[in-house]
């Protein structure tokens, strides 16, 4: 089965490939996307658009950071917010408030001719006080995970991977493809 990924993010499909243990395929679609706080409408409304425009199997994935504090924000908007301000304004956010925790979610959606399923994966965390770690893919080194004393940002690939909010929602996603198709 020929199974695409609808994303622009190298890094992206190489942490899910990893995770799932196949080569998925990169496909970049022009998508426009929702702005919504909640992770779940964002990869609804992208895999939709995605099957639509390639009318075969295809993924999308929208990942966000819920500051407890703030009410979730910034959420799915967090790539945005990055973009504009740099990680460290997600450590000045936090400052806010002496409650630093936060989520990280994953949405992984899946959509062929049969409709939309949605898997998802969330770790809880903190946002640390400024950014920590070389490994900078997103906010992966202002984020630490619950029990551990390392962000993503300084943790390995591999250990990132064992227990990652991406690794819960791909893991769930890879169940229910093997369920469909038998293993890949």
């Amino acid at each position: 089965m020929d199974l695409y990924f609808a994303t622009s993010n190298r890094h992206k499909v190489d942490e899910a490939s990893q995770i799932l243990g196949f080569r998925i395929k990169q496909i970049n679609l022009e998508i426009d996307e929702i702005q919504a706080l909640r992770v779940h409408e964002v990869a609804v409304e992208k895999a939709k658009a995605a099957y639509s425009m390639l009318h075969k199997p295809v993924i999308v994935e929208d990942t966000g950071l819920y500051i407890n504090a703030l009410g979730g924000f910034p959420g799915a908007l967090v790539r945005w917010l990055v973009d504009a301000a740099g990680t460290e304004s997600l450590c000045r956010l936090a400052d806010a408030s002496s409650d630093r925790s936060a989520y990280a979610e994953t949405c992984v959606c899946y959509a062929d001719d049969k409709g939309t399923a949605v898997f998802s994966g969330r770790v809880d965390g903190n946002v640390t006080e400024k950014p920590r770690g070389k490994n900078n893919f997103g906010w992966d080194t202002v984020f630490m995970p619950k029990g551990f004393s390392k962000t993503f940002g300084e943790m390995t690939a591999k250990e990132k991977n064992k227990i990652s909010h991406r690794m819960l929602a791909f893991t769930a996603f890879k169940k229910h493809i093997e369920q469909l198709h038998g293993s890949i």
